[in-house]
Order: structure tokens, then sequence, then C-alpha cells
């Protein structure tokens, strides 16, 4: 058998051994020990092979931004101000340059699935939607790039917002999101944001309960909907901090419901622990939604990224490695399987919460593989393990040599 590429000596979950990958056509070809063939040989020294990160919740379209905003109390309502100021501003080359560093960062770190966020209201306008899609076009070859339009600040009080998704939609967004907590009517803004999904097909998401208050949820709104819309399997949440602020009897209880209504979820922790807990001087909350609990009860979960380099988390480097860690810490995770659970969860569960029909190392597949420098999934988590390079379709796409040191 004749292949275009092979990867040579990978480690692979479920082979005894190491294994090589053969690719051809875009595809896997084959997986055996020492594959025969001229083929050009990439040598993994048996490194994990993945089919790559998945960035489940992440915003582009605001990202570095610090330079133009000023952060004084580190709060939500801050947040929103201070961007809402700044994105007036934008223009569709603005966007798509600062867009294009943190997408590249992303793809370097080994992530080719990214679901992107892009605020469209009378502020922004479509210049961010407009900026992305081209982004998505150029950078095809490397990433899968979804973009949700999405209104950040609110809809009820301002439905020429409500125009503006539905045109973006009609354009080419793959799905729809709201935020009912910054609306004066959330149940409403629930409702309408549905209203769009059906329309066009897609999918929704919401930002949703990002407080410490444990009453008050607007999930079971978004389960009403969910269910009399027939929409389980496509509707995601993200944040939910209030969970983190719930006994456990209360969050296992809505973690059925959600596992039932086929909810999924989506934690932010570098955005949760920056922003939540800012009116404690002591003990303050981590204010993250316990993900791990929910997955055991059924929910799909992910980690993600967020935001990067502006007033709702002024640091990041879109590595998806670094942000499973991250949540193993807060979570206070220890043993082997909590850890492979979030390397899944940054992995094949976030590609299940985007609907990926492929997201799998097979023969048939795709020849979309990572390489990361750790044994197995639990190890990439603990250390944050540096990945080697990419593959998409079966080119390369990136490449980051181990490092080594230099000999005195």
């Amino acid at each position: 058998m004749a292949f275009d590429t092979i990867l040579a000596h990978v480690r692979l979950p479920g082979h005894e051994g190491l294994v090589d990958l053969g690719f051809r056509a875009g595809k896997i070809a084959a997986i055996a020990p020492d594959l025969p063939g001229g083929a050009p040989r990439w040598e993994a020294g048996g490194a994990l092979a993945f089919p790559g990160f998945a960035d489940s919740h992440v915003h582009l379209d605001k990202a570095c931004i610090l330079d133009r905003c000023a952060i004084c109390e580190g709060t939500l309502s801050e947040a929103i101000a201070q961007t809402a100021a700044a994105k007036a501003g934008f223009t569709a080359e603005d966007v798509y340059a600062r867009a294009k560093t943190v997408l590249e960062k992303a793809i370097l770190h080994g992530t080719n699935r990214m679901r992107s966020f892009v605020e469209v209201d009378p502020r922004a306008g479509t210049r961010s939607f407009e900026a992305l899609t081209a982004l998505r076009k150029d950078y095809a070859y490397a990433v899968d790039l979804d973009i949700c339009a999405f209104a950040q600040e609110g809809l009820t009080q301002e439905m020429a917002t409500y125009d503006m998704l539905d045109a973006c939609l009609g354009q080419g967004a793959q799905m729809v999101g709201g935020c009912p907590y910054a609306d004066p009517d959330p149940e409403r803004h629930i409702a309408l944001i549905f209203d769009l999904a059906e329309k066009h097909g897609t999918d929704v998401d919401f930002h949703l309960d990002f407080d410490l208050d444990p009453t008050g949820s607007t999930i079971p709104a978004v389960l009403r909907e969910t269910e009399a819309r027939g929409y389980g399997g496509r509707v995601s949440i993200g944040h939910v901090s209030k969970l983190s602020a719930m006994a456990p009897e209360e969050v296992s209880r809505i973690a059925r419901r959600l596992a039932d209504a086929g909810v999924a979820l989506t934690v932010l922790p570098a955005t949760d622990l920056f922003l939540m807990g800012r009116g404690r001087d002591r003990l303050v909350p981590r204010g993250m939604a316990p993900a791990q609990v929910l997955r055991e009860e059924g929910v799909v979960t992910s980690i993600a990224t967020n935001n990067v380099l502006n007033p709702f988390t002024p640091y990041g480097d879109a590595s998806l490695a670094r942000m499973a860690n991250l949540f193993a810490n807060v979570a206070q995770l220890s043993c082997d399987s909590d850890l492979a659970a979030a390397f899944a969860m940054v992995t094949e569960e976030a590609a299940r919460l985007m609907r990926v029909p492929d997201y799998a190392i097979a023969v048939g597949g795709a020849a979309d593989v990572v390489l990361i420098d750790a044994p197995d999934a639990a190890s990439a988590v603990r250390g944050v393990a540096p990945v080697l390079a990419g593959w998409k379709a079966g080119k390369q796409t990136f490449e980051r040599p181990r490092a080594r040191l230099i000999g005195r």
C-alpha cells in the first residue's frame, strides 16, 4: 500500500506499543507497527497522537484589546462596559489582525477545531462578523472555525440586534448565541435566540448564570425551550458559575436535568477565576462550575479558552493543554482517570459538544492528527505537555521541535 506520509512510532490509546499512521488522500489509510513504503516519514519518537484540541468557546473578535481598556475593578460589569466602548471603534481589518494572532497561537498549540463567538449589535455592526468570515476561509487549511453570531449586551431592549443576528445567520454564521444575564428580560431573550436558531436550522449557545448567587438561575428557561422545540443535543451553555455556589445535591439534580434534555456545558476557568468573587477580601471563591461532577452525571462537558488579553481575561495564550491543567488544579483533581477526563474535555468531549462527526484516529477517518510530548492523556494534563506537530487532512500545518539542552 502506498502512502503520502507516515507518522512513525506514535503512541495511540488502545494499541500495544508504538504504531505508525499511514496517510493517503487526506485519510488515515493504515495503523500498524513499522508500516512499509517509501513515503516521507515523520519520526514521532513515542509522542501521543490524538485528533487535535477542540476549543468550544472563544471570542476572537475582542481579543488583544488591553491597550484600549482600563481595568480598575476586574468585574464582569466593567469588562462588558470597557469592551462595549472599545468595539465601537473596531474595523474589519483590526478585528482580522487581532483574531489572526490568537488563531495562529491556537493552531501552534494543537487546536484544529474552534467555535468563536462574534458580537453583533448597533455598536459593533457586522464588521467583526465579516472579519471572522474571511479568517475562517483563509485558515481552513489548518483549523475548522465555526462562527456564532452573538448578542452580548442584551436583545429585548435593542431589537435591532435581533435583525442583525438574523442577517448574519443568512450570510453563513453557523450558530446563534445570547447572553440572558445582560438582558432586562432573560427568558424572552432565550426564546428569541431559539426562534432564530429554529428559523435557520442552527445550534444555539447561551452564556448563562455568570454570578455567585445560587438563586435565580435561567437554566430552567433554557431547559423548557430545549424540550419544547425538540432541540436536545443542539444546545450548549457556558460559564454557569452559579453552580459553584450550590449544594452538591442541587448540582446533581440540575446535572441530571441537563443530561436528560441534551444540554451541554462549557467551563471557562481563566475568565471565571478572574472575574468571580471580587467582593470577597478573603477565602475568595473559585466561581467555576464543577464540570467533573456534571460529566459524571452524563452531561457533555468541555473546557475552553473564552477570552485572551482583554478586560474579561487579561492574559492567555490559546493553549488548551494549559487550560485543562488550570481546570484540574482548580477542581483539585489527582487520579489519572480524572486527569484523563480533563484531557477529554478539551478533545473528544469538546468535539462532541461541537457535533464534530468524525473525531477519531481510525482507519478511514480524516488524517487530522496532533502529536503531544506525553505518554498518555493524564500525563499531558499534569505536565502541560508541549505539542510537537500537527496535520490537517494529511497535510502538515505546524511543527514545534522538542526543546533540548545544549551541552557545555
